[in-house]
């Protein structure tokens, strides 16, 4: 097991970058609603789009946690604190219907707080081929307490799973955001690149690059 550290923002286009070159790899990507669907939101909807064989984990706790609590895309309007005083105003994303729309080949939902069933979920995901979409509530209590509640509002979802994309995205739009485990299992193939790898002489990089 080996981990890689990018860019704020930019894990996709590194683990994309992985898969693509290294395909022998399971490579999984983590990150949080702030880089991952702000400065990355861009890499979120094109690795949706291009269907690489990869998982992406999201930490979604709806608000900047490690940069002292700014309201992140994921924030509700009316959430008010210091920073934001009367509340941002401002409609939140909405990652698994964007991911569903953009072409996430599985979709999911689970709570920190459940370790075992989120282990279960991430090896499906992993398993199954295509980009894996799994947002993981967990929450902030240093910066949003109120969110220690979650423990007694997430459930599991009322109804199965579906391979009709449409229905899951009509699923989540008017679920309450707690329904918990796979949403949406599709049978896209996954992104295969048409070239053939090939040898190369990296003595020029190793002398600029390496002591």
């Amino acid at each position: 097991c080996y981990g890689f550290h990018g860019v704020h923002g930019r894990a996709l286009p590194l683990a994309a970058g992985l898969k693509l070159s290294r395909p022998d790899l399971l490579v999984i990507a983590a990150g949080g609603d702030g880089d991952g669907y702000s400065i990355g939101g861009n890499h979120f909807l094109h690795a949706c789009r291009r269907n690489v064989d990869l998982t992406y984990i999201v930490m979604d706790n709806q608000v900047y946690g490690m940069t002292k609590g700014q309201p992140s895309p994921t924030t509700s309007p009316e959430w008010d604190s210091a920073l934001v005083p009367g509340g941002t105003g401002v409609r939140p994303f909405h990652p698994l219907v964007i991911g569903l729309a953009a072409g996430a080949n599985f979709v999911a939902r689970t709570f920190s707080g459940d370790p075992k069933g989120t282990a279960r979920t991430i090896a499906e995901a992993i398993r199954h081929p295509g980009f894996s979409l799994i947002e993981i509530l967990s929450p902030c209590v240093t910066f949003r307490p109120e969110e220690r509640d979650w423990a007694n509002q997430v459930h599991p979802a009322a109804v199965e799973e579906t391979q009709d994309r449409a229905q899951a995205a009509r699923r989540v739009l008017t679920d309450d955001g707690f329904n918990t485990g796979v949403l949406y299992r599709g049978d896209r193939p996954a992104y295969q690149p048409n070239f053939a790898p090939k040898d190369a002489d990296l003595s020029e990089f190793e002398r600029e690059f390496l002591p």
